[in-house]
C-alpha cells in the first residue's frame, strides 16, 4: 500500500514540476517567467518523477496492470494540481517537494527492507 501512495505522491510532483515548467504558471507562483535552464529542469525533473512513478506502479501490480494503474494515477496526479493551482499556487512548489521527497524515502525504505 505505501508503494500505491508512492506512486500517487510521485505523480503529483512530476505533474508540478512539468506545470511549473510553463510560463503561465511559472509565472502565477512567482511573478515572472521561468529562465530556460529552469524550464529544462523543472521538465526533466518532472518527467523522472513520473518515470518513477510508473516504476512504482509496476512494482504493485505487474506489468500491464500496473500500467493501466498509473494511467489513473497520472490523472489524479495532474486533478490535484488542477485543483489546487487556482486556489493556492505558492503552496505548489513545496507541497510537490515535500510530496516527493516523501515518496522517495518510503521507495527507498520499502526496497531497503
Amino acid at each position: 500500500m505505501i508503494i500505491v501512495w508512492s506512486a500517487l505522491a510521485l505523480s503529483y510532483a512530476g505533474m508540478a514540476g512539468l506545470c511549473l515548467a510553463m510560463d503561465r504558471h511559472h509565472g502565477q507562483v512567482w511573478g515572472r517567467d521561468a529562465a530556460p535552464p529552469r524550464r529544462r529542469g523543472l521538465r526533466a525533473g518532472g518527467a523522472l518523477l513520473l518515470a518513477l512513478s510508473l516504476w512504482a506502479c509496476v512494482t504493485a501490480w505487474s506489468g500491464s496492470v500496473g500500467f493501466v494503474a498509473w494511467l489513473g494515477v497520472l490523472a489524479a496526479g495532474a486533478l490535484l494540481v488542477v485543483g489546487q493551482l487556482p486556489y493556492a499556487p505558492r503552496l505548489l512548489p513545496r507541497s510537490a517537494a515535500l510530496a516527493g521527497a516523501a515518496a522517495l524515502a518510503a521507495l527507498a525504505w520499502r526496497v531497503a527492507a
